[in-house]
This record gives C-alpha cells, structure tokens and sequence, in this order.
C-alpha cells in the first residue's frame, strides 16, 4: 500500500490504522494545535481524525501484536489500571469487541490478504530480523551522490524507525500499557509512487519550553545547514525512478550537511525521474507554496518551530501526459497572453500531475494564548517564511534554467 512509503524523516514509527489513516504516538501539546487550527491552514495539514487507545501485546515467538480501542476522555491512568487488573482470558476479549482493530505497520508489508482486511482480529507485524518484500525497492545516495549497489525493500529511514519502534514495544509489551495515538490523514493514499520531500522549516527549531541544553544544540544545527541562510533544510527525501523501477533516498543527515548549492541540487535532483527534470511540476508547487505564503502571512503570533513541510508528487509518469521541456531555447510569449516569460503553457488537454504540500509535525508549535504559553510573538513565523521564500526562489531559478 503507499502509505507503506510514507515515512522518509522524523523519529518516531507511524502505523497504519486503516488505508487512509495512519496513527502517531501521541503529545498533548500537537493534539491540541491540530484542534486549534484555522479553517485556512487545514488545507495544508493532514485532516485530524482523532485519538485512539493502542495496546501492545507481545508473545513467545517475538511478535508484536498491536491492537486499537476507541478513545473515551476520561482518567487515562484509571482506564489502564482497570485494564491490567481483569483475568488474562478477559483481557483478550475487550468488552466490545466491534470497536477493536488491528494496526498494519507503515514500514510493514504484511500479508496482502490481512493487510486489506477490516477482520477484527488481531495481526502480528514483522520480527525485526525479517526480510520484508516490497515490489518497490529502495537503493540509498551516498555522500557523493552516487547510488549504492544494495536494494532493500523499505526507506532506510524508515525501516531504522520501525525497528526502534519494536524494540521499545517489545521492552514495554510484558506491562499491557495502553497508550494513546494520534489518528491522521494518510497524505499519500491517493499516491501509487509517492515522491516526497521532507523539508525541515524555519531558522529556529527548538520550542519555547526547550532546555538551555536542547536549545543550544538546536541552534548549533541550524547555524551548521541551511537552516540559517535559507530557512529550510532538507530531511528526507525518496524519488521514484521510472527507468529503473526503484526509489533514490536521502536521509537527514544528508539535508544537514548541504550548502545553499548542495540544498538547490537535492531539489533538482527530487524533481529529476532518472530521464528528465520534471517540469510539469513547477507550475503546481509553486502555486502551493505561493498560497500556503499567503495563508501563514496573516497568522499573527504563529510560530512552527520543528516542524517539517512535505512536497509529494505522483512519480508514475503518463504517456502523453507530461509535458518535458527539450534543451533548446524556450520561446517568447505573445505580448497578450498570461503565461510568464520564459515558461510553455501545456496544451489545454494536458492533465497537470498530482501535487500535494502539507505541513506536519506541531508538537512545539504555539500562537499566543495556546495553551497559556507566556511568549508572546508578533506577526507571522518569519523563519518559516524565509524558508517558503527561499523554495520559490530556487524552484523559478531552476524552472527558468535550460537543464537536462
């Protein structure tokens, strides 16, 4: 499924509650910013769909079961304890049995036959030492650029996530914790080769409530990437290579060692598909990232510290339906037409390619008055700005260049 492919940055597992959800480990802070947003900043985040209950159940073979129960607000502690006070039978047959449902791995490719079953029944996910099958191999870019020789079968990045994630759940697993997830959009359902840019925004990371310590070593990562000079770095990165079958990936800390010139290569290179720069695509993300600039422009006192923006876009290429720009000189517009110099307009039958941009990742997050936080911020996130104003830079550069 795609949103096996989700997960290209960050530090914590995501599982996959149902094709076009997946569930986050939980912090109060992120809930209550997702509940919080303005209805014109939803069109950029992932729908929030609430909070569920996760079980982790381990057994004697070295799985993992991992099961969901609705959420009820009430005295977590108290709902835990009544829960690891019933009989061991009992505890395998919660009350209502309707309302519990298995979670697939985002990393995982379980069984094709449970992973599109709504069965309640409980599934295991993979031992750590598994060899997972993908159709989609995955082959990692060095340092200089060059392809590594070994395909594996998930984002590396994602695969060293997952098996951190069932190390701490197997180590908590003997206690039958309950513990509470996020539920969020899946924002590459509707994607079947998902390309994804994960991009770390703003010049400041650390939040309001971070330590001298923590702060000092966010600061140092920022003043050492581009974070500083250009406001955004890149985190993670897959593209899908049509000509090869397989994914090229980057990691973070690949996005922390760029220059400003290293960090305009790793975009070409997200938008190259092996064959030819895409430049179909230009047109698309910009207009996104043109709109969510005007959108974060009007949230006074808003501050996105740590958080990521993904660019995604579809790597399955149609025949017929892409318009590639040849290495010849573009033509002038008619002085009438609308059309910025320098740039083709597809023809009108032209299907534009599937784009999406979302923002993601609130847990230090704030505005004023959110949460009784006591700094206080005026205008709009102005590192974050510089970060969206430094990606359009770049991206009309690269638009208005003649490049293979």
């Amino acid at each position: 499924p795609p949103s096996l492919l989700l997960q290209v940055g960050g530090h914590t597992s995501m599982m996959r509650y149902d094709d076009h959800t997946v569930c986050k480990p939980l912090i109060s802070r992120e809930q209550r910013f997702y509940e919080s947003l303005p209805p014109e900043m939803k069109e950029f985040t992932p729908e929030y769909k609430g909070v569920v209950l996760v079980c982790f159940e381990g057994d004697c073979d070295g799985y993992i079961n991992l099961v969901a129960y609705p959420h009820v607000e009430s005295n977590m502690e108290g709902g835990a304890a009544e829960h690891e006070e019933r009989d061991p039978q009992e505890r395998e047959q919660p009350r209502r049995k309707h309302s519990r449902r298995s979670l697939h791995r985002c990393s995982s490719d379980l069984d094709p036959e449970a992973s599109s079953s709504c069965s309640l029944t409980e599934l295991k996910s993979p031992r750590i030492d598994t060899k997972i099958y993908s159709e989609v191999p995955f082959q990692m870019l060095d340092w200089n650029s060059g392809i590594s020789s070994e395909k594996i079968s998930h984002n590396p990045w994602s695969l060293r996530c997952h098996k951190q994630q069932l190390s701490r759940m197997r180590s908590e697993s003997k206690d039958r914790k309950l513990f509470k997830f996020l539920l969020l959009e899946n924002v590459v359902h509707h994607f079947s080769f998902p390309c994804i840019l994960d991009l770390k925004m703003g010049t400041r990371q650390h939040g309001d409530d971070a330590s001298e310590e923590k702060a000092a070593r966010q600061m140092k990562k920022c003043e050492q990437s581009t974070s500083a000079t250009l406001g955004v770095r890149v985190c993670g990165m897959q593209v899908y290579q049509p000509s090869t079958g397989h994914y090229l990936c980057r990691n973070k800390y690949y996005g922390r060692g760029l220059s400003s010139d290293g960090f305009r290569q790793a975009l070409y290179q997200y938008l190259h598909n092996g064959r030819c720069l895409r430049r179909d695509l230009f047109q698309p993300i910009l207009s996104k990232l043109r709109r969510l600039k005007a959108v974060l422009e009007k949230q006074a006192s808003y501050r996105f510290y740590s958080s990521s923006l993904l660019i995604i876009y579809e790597g399955k290429v149609r025949p017929g339906k892409t318009s590639v720009t040849p290495r010849t000189p573009l033509p002038h517009p008619h002085p009438d037409s609308s059309t910025p110099p320098g740039v083709v307009s597809p023809p009108p039958h032209r299907q534009l390619p599937l784009v999406d941009l979302r923002m993601i990742d609130f847990a230090h997050s704030t505005f004023k008055g959110f949460r009784g936080d006591t700094a206080v911020h005026d205008g709009p996130d102005r590192g974050y700005m510089l970060g969206l104003e430094s990606l359009i830079e770049i991206l009309e550069s690269l638009r208005e260049e003649n490049l293979p």
